[in-house]
Formats: structure tokens, sequence, C-alpha cells
């Protein structure tokens, strides 16, 4: 008997990577992550390798059911390596995997939001044909077809996400018309990573048979309309048992050249949405505060009056690379908690 394996990589594109993947038949059934062979792939097709010497390695790191074959066939997320077994300069992962390894004992723990937009050919769903719909504001977690647009689509998503076994927590309509998000996490660095390139994935899969195609540029409208971001929640074990680690973790990310550090990784076209509007602080402005979606760092009032939680980074772009996000979450945290003797 035979099975399929879609084998998933994240490609060399810039500034922004892409998605590929293709399909591996396999004569056994998957017996684990390991039993699951390295492959190969032309790299000078994915901006990762010169015509002269094109091969790049697949070497699977996650694998999950495949909702939309079923059966015992599998979707496998890989990590590109060169051929001599090495981490391609494409792959971030290896990074983050080094520094989870070296703050594991803080447990740092993440909830990603991802927001997306839905676009039917050169415009974005529900929005008319040579003008503009109302104005946002009613669209968010709305009800009605005069206000949400693609909730057939988000349902199969989300069935597709919950059929995989991915680690999501929820969904929701959002400011503007055709605009959604969904929630990855609680998990450890690698495992949120992980699987929010897998709902991705599955995203742009499911709205393929709906003739529908979903971006996660960070300003899909220009002018008076909400961008779209990867709202990033973060905490260590400390931070989850006391309040003093919350308020050393906030400050940290503003201190010296972090502020600039974190948002030049934060997704391409981070201008464009953080202008201190539509719920962002400037890009080039660091602030924190208690329930202030308008700060860089919000510490959600809740977070406050328990003494204990997590703060939520609100600047990530909604294309922000989810490995690079929380490797620079988890090594400026951890390194000021641990200075702190806050671990």
């Amino acid at each position: 008997m035979t099975f399929k394996a879609e084998y998933i990589w994240i490609d060399g594109t810039e500034p922004t990577a892409k998605l590929r993947s293709k399909t591996k038949i396999i004569t056994a059934a998957p017996a684990g992550l390991d039993a699951l062979p390295i492959w190969g792939f032309d790299g000078s097709s994915t901006n990762q390798a010169e015509g002269s010497s094109s091969d790049c390695v697949l070497r699977p790191v996650f694998s999950c059911p495949d909702p939309i074959r079923g059966g015992e066939d599998i979707l496998v997320l890989c990590e590109v390596l060169d051929t001599d077994m090495t981490p391609h300069p494409s792959n971030t992962r290896a990074a983050l995997a080094e520094l989870s390894e070296r703050f594991a004992a803080q447990e740092p723990v993440f909830g990603i939001e991802q927001e997306y937009t839905f676009f039917k050919g050169a415009r974005p769903l529900g929005f008319p044909e040579g003008g503009f719909p109302a104005a946002q504001g009613g669209y968010y977690c709305g009800v009605g077809s005069d206000e949400i647009f693609g909730r057939d689509v988000v349902e199969a998503h989300l069935e597709n996400c919950l059929k995989a076994g991915l680690g999501i927590s929820g969904i929701n309509a959002e400011v503007m018309p055709g605009q959604w998000e969904f929630q990855v996490g609680p998990l450890a660095p690698l495992e949120v990573s992980d699987q929010l390139w897998v709902a991705r994935w599955l995203l742009y899969r499911t709205a393929e048979d709906f003739g529908v195609s979903a971006t996660l540029d960070p300003k899909p409208v220009k002018g008076d309309w909400n961008g779209a971001g990867a709202h990033t929640n973060f905490s260590t074990k400390a931070m989850r048992e006391g309040y003093d680690a919350i308020i050393t973790a906030a400050e940290s990310l503003g201190e010296g050249s972090k502020p600039l550090d974190h948002v030049k990784n934060y997704g391409a076209g981070i201008d464009d949405r953080l202008t201190g509007l539509h719920e962002t602080a400037p890009w080039n402005e660091y602030s924190y505060g208690v329930s202030d979606r308008g700060a860089s760092v919000r510490i959600p009032w809740q977070v406050e009056k328990d003494g204990k939680g997590y703060i939520e980074d609100r600047r990530p772009n909604a294309n922000v690379d989810p490995y690079v996000v929380t490797r620079l979450l988890v090594d400026t945290c951890c390194t000021a908690l641990e200075k702190a003797g806050q671990v």
C-alpha cells in the first residue's frame, strides 16, 4: 500500500519567504518523524541556489495528518540544508532550535495571532468593484452577509487545522472586510513556529478550493484601514508566576538598540503598518502599557490584576517569520530575566 507525504518548506524569496511543497509517495505507513527520508529539490527555482550547484536538502522536522487528502497521508514540514547537511542560509529554524535549548529551563511559551486578508482577483473579498465598502469597525467579530466575507473558507481552514492536530486556539473576523485571524498556541517556541507555518500552508491550500487567495501583506489596502499583524504573546515560567518578571521583560525590549533590532526583523513593510494609527505604535518608538493597544507591547489588564501572566508584542507583521520573532523575544527577554535573577 502506498501513502502520500506532502513535503513543505520555506523558500529563499526576499524580502518575504514563500511556502513551497511537493508530494512524495512512500510505500509503508509513516512510522514517526525519524522514519521519514530526507529529500532533495532544485534550489535554483526557489531562490536558494545557483543553477550550477542547485541541489538543496529537505530534512523533516514536523509531521501531522493531511486533513485534505485524509487516510494515512501526511503533511511534512522540512528545514532546508545544504548538501553537506549544514543549515542553508535561508534556514531560520536552526538558530531558534539552538537558542530554545539554551533557555529551555525558563520554559518560554508563545501564542501567535495570525491576521490575513482574502482577495478575489485584485480586490479584498467584500470590496465592491470600483469603490470601497463602509468604513472599518463593524466588521470586527461581526455577523451577517453584509459585513462578513469568506466565513466558509475560514471554517474549512479551522477544520483542516484541527484534523491535522495543530494547536489552533481560536478564530475571529478582523477590522477590515475580508480580513480574519487565527491563533496558534500556547506552545513552546519551535512548536508554535512549526505549527504556524503548517497552518499558513493549510490556509493557502484551503483557499485554493474556494477560488480565493489569502495574503499576509501587512498593509493590503492603503489609507484608513487597519493593517495585518501577528501579535505575539510571550511568557516564561517566572512571568507566569510574578509581575516583576513581566516588567523586566517589557523593559528589556526597550533597552539600547533592542527596539530597532526587533522591528527590522518583524516583517517587510513594517513602516507601512506601524504608523502610530490603527491600533499601532510608531515603528521607531518603543512603549509598553497596561491594556494599551497603541503601545508597542501591551500588558493585558488581567495580567496586572492577577500579578502574573504574559506580554503581547504588537509590532510583528502578519508576514513575520515565526522562527525569527520567537528567537528574538526569547533572546532579549530570557537574557534580561537571567541577569535579573528572575528565573
